[in-house]
C-alpha cells in the first residue's frame, strides 16, 4: 500500500536545509517519490496520507551502545523511539538482540553512513519536533513508533 508522508518541513539529508510543501511517497518498503505535496497527492489519487507536525527526514543511524532495556525487543524499540532505523553491527553483538533487530527491520550496518531520502532507497523515515524529540519512526515503510 502506498503512503504519502507529509510534514511541516522536509529534509532529504540530515544536514540538509528543511523546506516546506514537500512529501515522501512510500510504496512497500521503498521510497517511490519525493516531491511537492500537491503533485504527489494529484498523481496518486486515493493514496493514504499521514500528516505529521514537525520535520520529516531520514531516520537516524545509532552509532553507540544500545539503550538498556529488559528484553532484546525493547532494546530495538528504544532505538525506534529515538528515530533510528539502523545501528552499527559492531554494537549489536548479543545474538538475541540481533534476532530482534532482524525481526523488527532494524538495519545493522558495517560502518556509519549519512542517511538520506532517495527514490528507490529503503523507506526509513523519522519525524522530529522543534525540541529534537522523535515523534514518529518508519522502518522499511512500516510505522514502528508514534509519540502519542
Amino acid at each position: 500500500m502506498r503512503t504519502l508522508h507529509v510534514a511541516d518541513l522536509l529534509r532529504t539529508a540530515l544536514d540538509g536545509e528543511p523546506v516546506g510543501g514537500r512529501a515522501v511517497l512510500v510504496d512497500g518498503d521503498r521510497i517511490a517519490a519525493v516531491g511537492p505535496v500537491d503533485e504527489l497527492v494529484g498523481g496518486y489519487p486515493g493514496v493514504r496520507v499521514r500528516r505529521w507536525a514537525g520535520t520529516l527526514g531520514p531516520a537516524l543511524v545509532h552509532d553507540g551502545p544500545l539503550p538498556s532495556a529488559p528484553s532484546p525487543r525493547e532494546q530495538v524499540y528504544a532505538l525506534f523511539r529515538l528515530g533510528a532505523a539502523a545501528a552499527l553491527a559492531a554494537e549489536v553483538t548479543d545474538p538475541a538482540v540481533r534476532a530482534a533487530a532482524g525481526r523488527n527491520g532494524l538495519a545493522l550496518l558495517d560502518r556509519p553512513g549519512a542517511p538520506e531520502l532517495r527514490v528507490a532507497g529503503r523507506a526509513d523515515l523519522a519525524v522530529f519536533d522543534t525540541d529534537g524529540r522523535c515523534l514518529a519512526t518508519v522502518v522499511a515503510g512500516r510505522l514502528v513508533h508514534r509519540r502519542a
